[in-house]
């Protein structure tokens, strides 16, 4: 099983380098395109989000207003984000590589939705963030990307 991404996981991160485009701009990573979603009206906001390090732009999304339907979207939103990733060489080769293995993304921050918090015993999450690049995994095995 797969329960961190660091060290030799550290691709599986949104913070992991890699263009991802969203409403035609390119972003540094998964993390800078869905942070810059949560408000893409806000024309400052997203041009931050442009300009600065997944790790600062997801420190400074504490901060902002999210869009109304936000919830109703963000899974949707990320989906799209990991598609864009994982369909680049050589990260489709890395996430088929890693066969049937279970990918949770073990957290010590306390997200339960998008991983679990590996300071729990047991640990506790909905790994959504994991059951979506395992998804996408089964995609790129079956051809659908």
């Amino acid at each position: 099983m797969i329960n961190k991404f660091r060290g030799e996981y550290n691709w599986l991160s949104n913070m992991y380098k890699c263009e991802i485009l969203f409403e035609h701009h390119p972003f540094k990573s998964v993390e800078n395109a869905y942070m810059a979603a949560k408000n893409p009206q806000d024309r400052e906001w997203f041009q931050f989000c442009l300009d600065n390090p997944p790790n600062i732009v997801k420190k400074e999304s504490k901060n902002i207003k999210l869009r109304d339907d936000w919830e109703d979207v963000k899974l949707g939103i990320m989906y799209e984000c990991l598609k864009q990733k994982f369909i680049q060489e050589p990260l489709r080769s890395k996430l088929l590589a890693t066969g049937n293995e279970n990918i949770v993304e073990g957290n010590y921050w306390n997200d339960t939705f998008w991983g679990v918090d590996l300071k729990q015993d047991p640990n506790v999450g909905e790994n959504h963030l994991g059951r979506l690049i395992m998804y996408i995994r089964i995609q790129l095995k079956n051809g659908k990307l």
